[in-house]
């Protein structure tokens, strides 16, 4: 029996807010044709089964139909991300609704539990346990891929075991990738499975005009904000300390121009901008001491910094680097593997341009060290390893020292680094979460009753009153577009990052001077659950800046 805490309990009872057309009688309203992003007649070509179909929305109907009993598959992919019990809750309410004999199997731990036929039927019984919990528990996840044609195979043999005609993917952009992979081919063979995918990742780069934001992202920015606000608070009382707080993100900044939003910090790095104004490691260095030395002028020692943890990534000179590495290591990683690590430093300066090569003999050794270590399963370095922000505190305090030397500083600085990452990826979400999360899944049943097969759910208008959000699915193949991946052009879902022109980041850039030099700390606290629906139900703050309404 699980021991429960006391908001366990009370969140048990938690009934998450729908869409109307969610409540009755549904029917589906199919609109245009649809492309790929870009990339359009190659995406056609890879997908001839798939690619084009039409954006379907839900709408209030006025027959009810009778559907036969379907048994459906679910899979948890990729890094937890908050509400994911709840689209498991809203996938099992949903098939139910259409058909009491209607069954759900999990595979456990991600992909893998498919490709090696690990599941369990999951009953009423335990999905009550997982309503508005945290974590992915339920079953687990993984990040195993399945990306070729003996996995879906091997997956197809339970599939048909278990008189399984729908397959749910909640995973990111790569996992949906992977469904939309797995759906053109099921589709190709007449394997007679369906496969619908669900947006999660706190990250939050799954979004585009569909997909307004990914689940998970509204619970992690407001645990991340509240601990932030914490830090800011204790450093606006000891008055004596830098804080440099790496946030997760590695393709985009999200996380951090949300938190930045949330609670004003004095420094916040977003590496798009990074990127677009071509700045180097130095620029950033220049820029935080800066900062650092004109808060001294006016007696404060003290701050909060923000930073992406993909930073490094963006920074033009090390991009490049990062790339030729990338390529390098995908081809000749079991010769790299071999050489002795003593050496390896000086294997790969023999190996790379010389431009890269001399940028990568200019870092710390540590950093250099870590940008070589083993890739994710993506071919990606994995920059969660790299302790950015312990280089940018090290950094800036040498920076310091060089001007004090020069009488430009006069200031004390001292420093404290932090990484926060786990910490928000398995919160019980919150009420937004909660509730899109369910309409998520609920949504996917919906898609499945209407015989659509690579599709992703999408629950739209969430700035409005849940009864007013607008439910449906779109093509996955309209998110697609070709990239390099481990040396080879791939089709993938096309990543969102911070538009430099869009709403968030102009909010962000009209205070941020002034946040730099004041201390305009906010404090959000905890996540609220209960109480007026202006303090428990708000969205995040991009999303509202983005939809104007403040």
């Amino acid at each position: 029996m699980m021991n429960k805490s006391a908001l366990q309990i009370a969140r048990a009872t938690y009934k998450p807010k729908v869409p109307r057309t969610l409540e009755g009688i549904v029917k589906i309203q199919e609109g245009n044709p649809t492309e790929s992003v870009s990339d359009k007649e190659v995406i056609k070509k890879l997908f001839p089964h798939t690619y084009g179909m039409p954006v379907i929305t839900f709408v209030e109907g006025t027959e009810r139909a009778s559907y036969p009993a379907v048994n459906v598959g679910v899979i948890l992919s990729g890094g937890q991300a908050p509400g994911g019990h709840n689209v498991i809750a809203g996938l099992f309410d949903g098939i139910k609704s259409m058909n009491p004999q209607s069954r759900l199997y999990g595979f456990i731990l991600g992909p893998g539990g498919l490709i090696n036929h690990k599941y369990m039927e999951l009953t009423a019984g335990i999905i009550d346990e997982y309503r508005n919990t945290g974590g992915f528990d339920i079953i687990g996840s993984g990040r195993d891929k399945l990306e070729n044609e003996d996995q879906f195979n091997k997956g197809l043999e339970i599939l048909k075991k278990l008189n399984i005609k729908a397959l749910v993917i909640i995973g990111g952009d790569d996992s949906n990738t992977n469904a939309c992979i797995l759906a053109e081919y099921y589709a190709r063979i007449g394997a007679g499975v369906q496969v619908i995918g669900c947006p999660k990742t706190i990250d939050g780069d799954l979004k585009n005009e569909m997909i307004e934001t990914s689940f998970g992202f509204d619970t992690a920015c407001k645990v991340y904000s509240e601990v932030i606000g914490n830090i800011q608070r204790d450093c606006n009382s000891a008055r004596k300390y830098w804080h440099f707080i790496k946030l997760m993100g590695r393709s985009a900044s999200h996380i951090a121009l949300e938190c930045a939003l949330q609670v004003q910090p004095n420094v916040c790095i977003i590496s798009e901008e990074v990127e677009a104004k071509n700045r180097s490691l130095d620029d950033i260095i220049n820029y935080i001491a800066g900062v650092v030395a004109k808060r001294a002028e006016n007696g404060n020692n003290f701050g909060t910094v923000l930073i992406p943890e993909g930073l490094i990534e963006f920074i033009p000179a090390i991009k490049r680097l990062i790339n030729e590495l990338n390529d390098f290591l995908a081809n000749h990683d079991s010769e790299f593997r071999m050489i002795k690590k003593s050496e390896q430093r000086s294997y790969i300066i023999r190996k790379l341009s010389e431009e890269n090569a001399e940028l990568y003999a200019s870092l710390p050794e540590a950093v250099a060290r870590q940008l070589t270590l083993d890739r994710d399963p993506h071919g990606n370095v994995q920059v969660s390893l790299i302790e950015t922000e312990k280089l940018l505190a090290e950094m800036v305090g040498n920076r310091l020292a060089e001007w004090a030397e020069e009488g430009k500083y006069a200031g004390k600085f001292a420093t404290q680094v932090h990484f926060f990452g786990y910490e928000g990826r398995c919160a019980a979400p919150s009420n937004y979460d909660a509730d899109y999360c369910y309409s998520l899944g609920f949504t996917a049943a919906g898609l499945i009753a209407s015989g659509k097969t690579g599709y992703m759910s999408s629950v739209r208008n969430t700035t409005a009153p849940a009864s007013e959000w607008i439910a449906g699915g779109v093509p996955i193949t309209m998110m697609m577009n070709m990239e390099r991946r481990h040396g080879e052009m791939k089709p993938v879902i096309q990543k969102a990052l911070v538009k430099l022109d869009g709403a968030p980041f102009k909010e962000f850039a009209t205070h941020k001077d002034i946040w730099a030099i004041n201390t305009d700390y906010v404090y959000p606290g905890p996540i609220q659950y209960f109480g007026p629906t202006e303090v428990c139900d708000q969205p995040t703050r991009t999303l509202q800046i983005e939809q104007a309404k403040k």
